[in-house]
Order: structure tokens, then C-alpha cells, then sequence
């Protein structure tokens, strides 16, 4: 093991955690850092909860690499004897065409995740609390559910140091990471080194690096992500059921998502908090290091409106919580796991936006195995998509 190789995996959240846990576990010493520590709240890990669901549409990878995920999940749980994973169901309601629904059902059905296919009449006696106007049908997943987002992510970096990682929290300093002058490219096996100078005034040097650090990824690499890659401001926020009311806790209601005008969804009370509500669709650009993290007075309202139709019962409940996250998109949403094109020994890893999270341990497991054995990521996922728009 003296000529293992030194790969620095930068951000802690779920991409690069469980990046960092399976390159340790593969032989490799691995240096992981973050900025600001693994689910702080300028992260896209940050945040109590998030959706673990395998229905994705048609013609996409994600629902194979959902069902991966929910198996390494449940196996990290019985092997640190803590839970993250709570399948308390997921239910999709169609308003629209159902394209994305209808696509989605050969392909759960391919990957081994349960669901059911089920008419209004079906849905409302099994859960009474939901007013289904307008939908046509739906699909059921009762063993898709939602994660402990921060818990989670900490306890990924807190076993990494326990089986022998090195966690640093400091910042890659600003650089434009697109060139050969920053890091060490082409001219690396010529013996000219380069490395990483850091917020707290050292250097990290090793070879190869990933970089997994969500929103940041656009400022560091300026020409072959930014164009193509988008920050956004997105708004979350917790209603508070009537006292003693338990009908829109977990397991009395599932997670749920409806694909109206807006792609409205949700997660049932846990956790101590309150009902859990978000539009799905993209807000304002957003500087994740200094934007200020204040909900939109529009969009409450609007969450207000929805949610007294969709959960008649929840109509004048009070708003107990906000949250501001960020997404953090690729031009078609799809995750970027890829070498950069000029620096044959970075890889960029990233593009999780809203749904990132549930995959983190297979992303971890694939990143970790193209990083080893020199493999090319899956089409989907290439860079070669990532090029400057012309003016």
C-alpha cells in the first residue's frame, strides 16, 4: 500500500462524502474537504429531509440508480446502526398528460421498485385527507419514502475519519480551474506539480482530484461548467397541522408529488416539524455563499392557495418554517461525472439540483470505481455537452 494513490475529493455533501468513503474503502488515502462542513446550510445537502423515489420518466438512468441507492442506504444503516431512511411511501398524483408518470412505470418496473398503479377511487379511501380533483390517476411507490439530509451527510464524513479519511474544512480558493497554470494537467507527468492553495493558507497537493462541491462548481470552473450550469433560489416551507391532528404526519400520509401547472411536492410531518411543502420549479439565480436566505412573500401565498385545495384540511395552517435551498441545474438536468477535458486528472462530479441527494451512495460507488480503474462515464453524464454558448 506505500504507492496507494492520494486523491483530494472537495465537498462534503452527497456526492463527495460517499465519493470519498468508497475511494478510502478501495485502498486509496483520500484528504476530503468543504468549506463549510458536510449539510451546513449553504449546502445542497443541507436541510433535515429529502425524497428518495425511483419514478423519473422514460429513457433516463436515474431509476436504476435509485433502486442501487436505496439498497446501499439500507445497507449503511444496518452496518452503523442508525437510521437515515424512512419508507414511508411515495405517491405521484397526475393532473396533466401523465407523460412522465406513464414513462416512468416499464422502468420501476425493470429496476425491482414496487409500485401501484391506482384511479382516484382507489386513492381516496387510503388517504382521506387529500382532495383529489382534477387527478386522473396515480402511482405508488410504498417502499420509496425521504432521507435525514444533514444527519445523514455528517455521518457519512464522521465514518470516512473513522475508517482512516482525512477531513479538512478550509475553501479551494477562487482560481479559474479551467487551465493547466492552476492544477496539475498535461505537463503533470513531466514532473511539474502543481496544488491547490487553500482558505487557511496551505497547499494540497495530490493526484487525481475531484470536485464535488454543487453550486460552486460554475465559479471554479468558469469556461467548461459555468456556461451551461445554473444556481437557483428555492423556496421550502413547513405548515403546522391543527393540535393533536396526526392525519399529515408520517405514516398516516406518504411523500408526495403532483404534477399540476407547477410540479408541487412534499413530505408528511417528522422529525418534530411540520408539513412540508416546495414548488418544484426554478427560481431566480442565487448566489449560494452570500445570497440572503429569505422566502419569497409570492411564493408563500401561492403555497397557501395550493396547499388549502390539495389539503383541505390544512387550509388555514399556520407557516411554522421557511427554508431556502438552492438547486444547482445542468442545461438538461442531468448530473455531470466526468475527467475535465484539458486536466486529465480532475474529475468534476456534480449537477445534483433537487434530486441529487438519494443517489449520493451510487454516485460514491460509480465515481469511485471510474476514478480507479480509468473508466468513462456514461454518455449521459459526459461533459463533451458542456461547451460555452456563442454569442
Amino acid at each position: 500500500m506505500v504507492n496507494k494513490p492520494h486523491i483530494a475529493v472537495i465537498g462534503a455533501g452527497a456526492f463527495g462524502g460517499w465519493t470519498a468513503l468508497y475511494l478510502l474503502r478501495a485502498g486509496a488515502r483520500v484528504t476530503l474537504i468543504d468549506a463549510w462542513g458536510p449539510g451546513n446550510s449553504r449546502s445542497s445537502s443541507g436541510g433535515e429531509t429529502r425524497v428518495i423515489r425511483g419514478a423519473y420518466g422514460p429513457a433516463q438512468p436515474y431509476t436504476k440508480l435509485a433502486a442501487r441507492a436505496m439498497e446501499l442506504w439500507r445497507e449503511h444503516e444496518t452496518q452503523w446502526k442508525q437510521r437515515f431512511f424512512f419508507p414511508v411511501g411515495v405517491l405521484w398524483m397526475v393532473e396533466g398528460s401523465g407523460e412522465f408518470e406513464r414513462g416512468s412505470l416499464p422502468l420501476l418496473k425493470d429496476a425491482g421498485i414496487p409500485f401501484e398503479q391506482l384511479t382516484p377511487s382507489e386513492m381516496t379511501p387510503r388517504w382521506p385527507q387529500i382532495n383529489f380533483e382534477n387527478i386522473s390517476w396515480g402511482i405508488y411507490e410504498p417502499q420509496s419514502g425521504y432521507l435525514l439530509a444533514r444527519a445523514s451527510a455528517q455521518a457519512v464524513v464522521e465514518r470516512f475519519v473513522a475508517e482512516g479519511g482525512e477531513y479538512r474544512q478550509a475553501a479551494v480558493l477562487p482560481q479559474n480551474l479551467d487551465t493547466t497554470e492552476n492544477l496539475a494537467g498535461k505537463d503533470h507527468d513531466a514532473g511539474d506539480r502543481k496544488d491547490l492553495p487553500l482558505s487557511d493558507g496551505s497547499h494540497l497537493s495530490a493526484n487525481p482530484y475531484v470536485f464535488a462541491c454543487g453550486p460552486w462548481l460554475g465559479t471554479l470552473f468558469p469556461r467548461t461548467v459555468s456556461p451551461n450550469f445554473r444556481s437557483s433560489k428555492q423556496d421550502v416551507f413547513f405548515f403546522g397541522p391543527p393540535a393533536g391532528d396526526v392525519r399529515y404526519n408520517e405514516g398516516n400520509v406518504p411523500v408526495w408529488a403532483d404534477h399540476g401547472d407547477h410540479f408541487m411536492y412534499g413530505i408528511p410531518g417528522n422529525q418534530g416539524r411540520g408539513f412540508k411543502l416546495a414548488d418544484d420549479t426554478r427560481g431566480p439565480e442565487f448566489d449560494p455563499t452570500a445570497g440572503e436566505r429569505l422566502v419569497n412573500l409570492q411564493r408563500v401565498l401561492e403555497a397557501r392557495r395550493y396547499l388549502a385545495r390539495r389539503f383541505p384540511g390544512m387550509k388555514n395552517a399556520p407557516l411554522i418554517e421557511t427554508r431556502v435551498c438552492q438547486y444547482e441545474d445542468t442545461i438538461d438536468r442531468n448530473f455531470i461525472i466526468d475527467r475535465h477535458p484539458v486536466n486529465e486528472n480532475v474529475w468534476i462530479v456534480g449537477g445534483g439540483s433537487g434530486h441529487g441527494f438519494k443517489h449520493g451512495p451510487a454516485i460514491g460507488e460509480m465515481v469511485a470505481k471510474l476514478v480507479l480503474e480509468g473508466g468513462t462515464a456514461d454518455s449521459v453524464y459526459r461533459l463533451a455537452r458542456f461547451k460555452p454558448r456563442q454569442s
